[in-house]
């Protein structure tokens, strides 16, 4: 089980506070915020190799469009939102440098279990195709499915949408990828159901200002 925890919002020092207490994978929704992010965590302060931070694993939870997948590939280790075919194809394109180095990106594929117009993700019966491309893809690493369930006050309302991304990611060729799926309200749930990958915010860090 991996723990993501989600810093939206959450300053610099809190996160290199987190990271000094263990945390190994950070999630951010904004390629922007990640990059000023990253670029001071990842600053030495001082000589002495216990003032250096440890390294961690920076994954890109919310959305990404087809235009931002330079930068993207240039900031994330993990890409949880990926939704169609150009976007896989810039991605691997654009991953090239950084593949040189040795470093793959790990993908994520989006599915829009619940069908709610107002997420992104891929339909349920092209989730498939999607993943095919990705491990056809020279420059990525296809490491499994993941979904955001409606939000509700109630996390059992959840249980059913985790359990459908666990039937499709079943249904697959690639029976053995992983599942990201969980978040604050209802990541008990996603366990119970078979996450491998929860993403928490809220529960780590409390609450952030909107926007």
């Amino acid at each position: 089980m991996t723990l993501v925890g989600v810093t939206k919002g959450v300053p610099v020092e809190v996160i290199r506070e987190a990271v000094a207490l263990g945390l190994a994978d950070v999630g951010e929704n904004r390629i922007q915020e990640a990059r000023a992010k990253r670029s001071v965590l990842e600053q030495q302060p001082g000589p002495a190799a216990e003032q250096r931070p440890q390294p961690v694993r920076w994954h890109l939870v919310g959305h990404l469009q087809r235009n931002k997948a330079r930068l993207a590939a240039a900031l994330f280790d993990v890409i949880h939102s990926v939704d169609s075919l150009s976007l896989v194809e810039e991605l691997d394109r654009q991953a090239a440098k950084r593949v040189s180095r040795g470093q793959s990106i790990e993908v994520f594929i989006q599915v829009n279990v619940s069908g709610e117009a107002t997420k992104f993700g891929c339909r349920p019966e092209d989730a498939n195709e999607l993943a095919q491309a990705v491990a056809d893809a020279p420059r990525l690493k296809l490491s499994g499915l993941m979904t955001m369930a409606p939000f509700a006050e109630d996390p059992e309302r959840a249980r059913s949408h985790f359990r459908r991304l666990r039937q499709i990611r079943d249904g697959l060729a690639m029976s053995s990828l992983k599942l990201s799926m969980g978040m604050s309200q209802d990541f008990e749930v996603a366990v119970e159901e078979g996450a491998d990958l929860v993403r928490v915010g809220t529960a780590i860090f409390g609450p952030r200002e909107p926007g």
